[in-house]
């Protein structure tokens, strides 16, 4: 990690740290270098381990006598358990003067590919919406351990999972702590007390969406660190392999090298074949050393609401029309795409299908493995309409129990 950006996380850390402990009633005063003195009370003392005037130290260099905190070790679990349930969901309002895209026809046709069907913007319009951004923590324990943090919003209104948008308002959603309602830039704008929200969810709709739209965004982020397990895995494979079959070989060879009768060469095979159960039991070991198992946990959830531009677009396919709605954040100032009503991927770009104008990634309306009929996944989820072959989900979007 660069330096700059270790000096900031470290800055953040102690900075949740210090907010924590005077939240949970410690006296706490900054140190140098880069630490915290704390007076606790009880019930901190005793969740955290620590003594009733502690010291705690986030950079490279501690304060004398200062217990290390950093994102190893179990800081952060001692640190949930002194959270608890607080600070699970939470509530902003970010209010701003939604002004309209320059060019809407652009912005839709950048926006919005479709390969096999047209659209037609009908309209443009400034609405609220409400956004629910889900965080996970995701980790991965091998013969190594990793843990991530994943965001996952839904727009309630369109369905949309706007990754890129979400991403660019960050510091807006980050900043100030999102437990407390944030208005920005107010003027005469009409608030949510004024205005109809999009309704929450029923539960096995919000679940299914989630379940089809997290295993793709874990996937970036774990795959990096299981191509690295992979690659070392493979070393110690070759390795292993080399060590091993030059003892085989050898053996293999002393034994050839003998008469068929003689006791030696009895031993020599019976060295061959121990080798070999050696290298088979090596193998296995491997395997279990470098066995991932990947846990998801729901953190947080945030209930953002805001003003967007939302667009209505037809989108015609041969005969048939549909209308869907698509909203533009001014904050973003970027189009929300479409999520595949399938996978729920973001990827562009889309097909169109012909049934019910479903609008999925092209593996959705790919052919069947069966009977090489294609047809819409969304329309048709677990068997084709043909010949009732039982679908496999397309590689690499499996789907996640919840």
């Amino acid at each position: 990690m660069p330096p700059d950006l270790a000096s900031h996380e470290q800055g953040r850390m102690q900075g949740f740290v210090a907010a924590l402990l005077r939240h949970e009633g410690a006296l706490v005063e900054t140190i140098n270098p880069e630490g915290l003195e704390v007076l606790a009370p009880p019930s901190v003392r005793h969740t955290l381990g620590i003594g009733e005037l502690a010291r705690l130290g986030f950079g490279t260099t501690l304060p004398p006598a200062a217990h290390r905190v950093g994102l190893e070790g179990d800081w952060l679990a001692r640190f949930a358990q002194l959270l608890g349930s607080q600070g699970r969901f939470g509530r902003r309002v970010v209010s701003s003067a939604a002004r309209a895209p320059g060019d809407p026809e652009r912005v839709l046709g950048h926006g919005l590919v479709l390969d096999n069907a047209t659209f037609r913007l009908l309209e443009v319009a400034p609405v609220w919406t409400r956004y629910l951004v889900l965080e996970f923590r995701a980790s991965a324990v091998s013969d190594d351990k990793r843990d991530w943090m994943v965001r996952l919003g839904i727009n309630l209104a369109t369905g949309a999972l706007p990754d890129a948008v979400l991403s660019a308002i960050a510091p807006v959603v980050d900043e100030p702590p999102f437990d407390s309602d944030v208005h920005q830039d107010a003027d005469e704008s009409p608030t949510p007390a004024d205005v109809d929200l999009p309704a929450d969810w029923d539960r096995p709709k919000f679940l299914s969406l989630v379940a089809r739209a997290l295993p793709s965004r874990l996937h970036g982020v774990v795959d990096p660190f299981v191509k690295g397990l992979r690659r070392r895995l493979d070393r110690d494979r070759d390795r292993l392999h080399m060590y091993h079959n030059d003892l085989h070989r050898e053996a293999m060879c002393r034994a050839a090298a003998l008469p068929g009768e003689d006791p030696k060469r009895r031993r020599e095979l019976q060295r061959a074949e121990a080798i070999a159960v050696e290298y088979r039991a090596k193998l296995d070991d491997l395997a279990r050393q470098y066995a991932t198992r990947v846990t998801v946990e729901w953190v947080q959830t945030l209930d953002l609401a805001t003003q967007v531009h939302r667009f209505t677009v037809q989108i015609r396919r041969r005969k048939a029309d549909r209308v869907i709605r698509l909203d533009w954040n001014p904050l973003a100032r970027a189009l929300e795409p479409p999520a595949c009503e399938f996978t729920a991927s973001t990827h562009r770009p889309r097909l169109v299908c012909d049934d019910a104008l479903h609008l999925v990634v092209p593996a959705a309306l790919a052919p069947c493995a069966t009977c090489s009929r294609t047809f819409c996944r969304a329309c048709h989820p677990q068997r084709c309409p043909k010949c009732s072959a039982n679908q496999a989900s397309p590689a690499g979007l499996g789907v996640l129990s919840l």
